[in-house]
């Protein structure tokens, strides 16, 4: 049987997601309704991809009886209001990156999740691409040996886009983009909490970071350090260094297509689109959609892809760097 969703939002992200979800069977996964906060928008969005239903509400969404799951493509700063409609309906939910603003609207979804026992998952489609599975078989393998050091690295200029450098739109380089690459680091070191964090950025007038380094240190001497921008662009890759030899993701290392082990390099191509797409590799949201069914399938309520734990420990670490360099949102003061 189909894995039924709904899709809560009619955006950029949500068009990729669902011409992602074409590459997949049909008989396995099927959207049947779409919301946006202005009807017009959700029947554009429907006619556009075949979609049955169309609401104007996410309350109408919510109570849909015929919805398995919800992906929650609308921007962050929306994540916790909508997110907890959902959850409170006892809707399973895949929400879009970065999971929340802060660690306590974070805390509100997971509780939330647990209390009315259903499936979440914070949407870091890396974590489900096959290039960042085979990374994580590799290091279990201790291929190249004790990893003492991880770099990665994303820089896209976009200070011409609202939502990146507006405060009221949750803008600013690390939760963007920054989040790519400490999720990388965590992955690596299997989601462990790191014992300092050390950020230093510049934050542009609007109070949102423009460019920040965050530097982790771990247990036994071991480090991460991620550089990320909305200003410039940068090599946008990442690299694994251990005691026996280096695992290298090229660009786009935050949905990468290719993957260097001690120099030797494989592909992992991408199915072609049917439509247009807005973001880079975006066929590739296919990916976290069909790990959310097999968690469904499983019975499972959240993804040891990405478990709720470590989407957590990430947020925390976010907030710190934020905290370190001077970010400060709204929706902190009101989670205190």
């Amino acid at each position: 049987m189909a894995t039924r969703w709904g899709i809560c939002g009619a955006g950029k992200i949500s068009n990729d997601f669902t011409v992602a979800m074409k590459t997949l069977p049909p008989g396995n996964h099927k959207i049947v309704a779409v919301a946006a906060r202005i009807l017009q928008h959700a029947e554009e969005f429907a006619r556009k991809h075949d979609i049955p239903k169309a609401y104007g509400s996410y309350a109408e969404l919510a109570q849909d009886p015929d919805i398995d799951i919800i992906y929650l493509g609308i921007l962050h700063t929306q994540h916790l209001r909508a997110g907890l409609l959902f959850l409170n309906a006892k809707r399973n939910v895949l929400c879009e990156k970065p999971f929340a603003m802060n660690s306590g609207e974070v805390k509100q979804l997971i509780n939330a999740a647990r209390e009315n026992n259903v499936f979440l998952m914070e949407g870091i489609w890396s974590r489900c691409f096959p290039v960042h599975i085979e990374v994580c078989r590799l290091l279990s393998e201790n291929t190249v040996g004790e990893v003492k050091m991880v770099k990665a690295y994303f820089g896209s200029p976009q200070l011409h886009i609202p939502r990146s450098v507006e405060r009221e739109l949750g803008g600013g380089a690390l939760l963007d983009i920054g989040v790519y690459c400490l999720q990388f680091a965590l992955m690596v070191y299997r989601g462990e909490r790191p014992q300092s964090v050390h950020a230093t950025g510049v934050l542009l007038e609007t109070g949102v970071d423009e460019s920040m380094v965050v530097v982790l240190k771990f247990s036994r001497n071991r480090m991460a350090i991620c550089g990320f921008s909305i200003a410039v662009a940068m090599p946008n890759d990442a690299t694994i260094c251990g005691t026996k030899g280096t695992i290298r993701v090229p660009s786009p290392m935050w949905c990468p297509t290719h993957l260097v082990v001690n120099g030797q390099e494989s592909q992992y191509p991408l199915p072609e689109p049917s439509m247009p797409l807005h973001f880079t590799n975006s066929t590739g949201l296919r990916y976290e959609a069909e790990e959310a069914r097999q968690c469904l399938l499983k019975g499972l309520k959240e993804s040891s892809r990405m478990s709720l734990g470590e989407s957590s420990l990430l947020t925390e670490i976010m907030d710190e760097a934020r905290r370190q360099v001077g970010v400060v949102f709204p929706q902190d003061e009101d989670s205190q």
